[in-house]
């Protein structure tokens, strides 16, 4: 793996925000609505520091652990990002990332959300979570169905040491531009829908979808978060599976 330059990161970055602004003009929206999340998962914690430097002050993480490494090892140095949680969660391993997320965006089950709820008021501390939602029925991806996801929010919403902010969503890989925008504006309405079961209007208002191949698209249907990877930090070198 071969780390860019601040020059080529500083390229990138300011290309996705270009890209974004385009975006949030097209749908008649001020792009400072928009918050870019760069995902430096798999990337050492260098890369991560390189694109905080560079202005880009939320970055997101899959696992647990590695967030956890990522800013234990940042934060002697006052790198203090805003750290996203946007992968898979296993209730076992919340507690090795109480307080360290910004935003918890992949809370998939009631009993995920109990979990952090135990964990962080244990620990006198509030979380602010979205709730994942598979919109578009994939079997390889993680979420509450919108059934499902209307059907437990009220339990969500009485939970102790929870924030609830919104939804997060993820669509299928595109074949062609355009294909994710109905999965995108189906979460939009779901979302809307969901003001009206209790959520709390001060915190209700963040809507996580779009990455490097669909954003654009993501943006046009109301997304408030985009989480970008490869278009800013380039392939990553995957781990060999466990």
């Amino acid at each position: 793996m071969q780390m860019y330059s601040p020059e080529q990161m500083k390229e990138n970055i300011d290309r996705v925000r270009e890209q974004i602004a385009d975006a949030a003009r097209e749908a008649g929206r001020d792009s400072k609505e928009i918050t870019l999340i760069g995902v430096s998962k798999f990337f050492p914690a260098e890369y991560a520091a390189q694109a905080y430097s560079l202005g880009l002050y939320d970055l997101g993480e899959n696992r647990p652990e590695e967030l956890h490494l990522k800013k234990s090892i940042l934060d002697p140095d006052g790198i203090c990002p805003n750290w996203h949680l946007i992968g898979t969660i296993q209730s076992r391993k919340v507690r090795m990332i109480v307080g360290d997320p910004y935003l918890i965006h992949s809370v998939d089950t009631l009993s995920l959300a109990k979990e952090i709820s135990k964990r962080y008021t244990a620990n006198d501390i509030s979380a602010r979570i979205l709730l994942e939602v598979n919109v578009s029925g994939e079997e390889s991806k993680h979420g509450f169905t919108p059934d499902e996801v209307k059907a437990q929010f009220s339990d969500i919403l009485q939970l102790p040491g929870i924030d609830v902010c919104g939804l997060m969503t993820m669509a299928p890989i595109q074949q062609k531009e355009g294909e994710a925008r109905g999965v995108f504006e189906k979460t939009r309405v779901l979302f809307d829908e969901m003001k009206t079961l209790g959520a709390d209007p001060d915190s209700w208002k963040y809507l996580s979808m779009g990455m490097s191949g669909d954003y654009k698209d993501a943006i046009i249907c109301g997304a408030t978060h985009v989480r970008i990877g490869t278009a800013i930090f380039g392939k990553r070198d995957y781990p060999d599976p466990v």
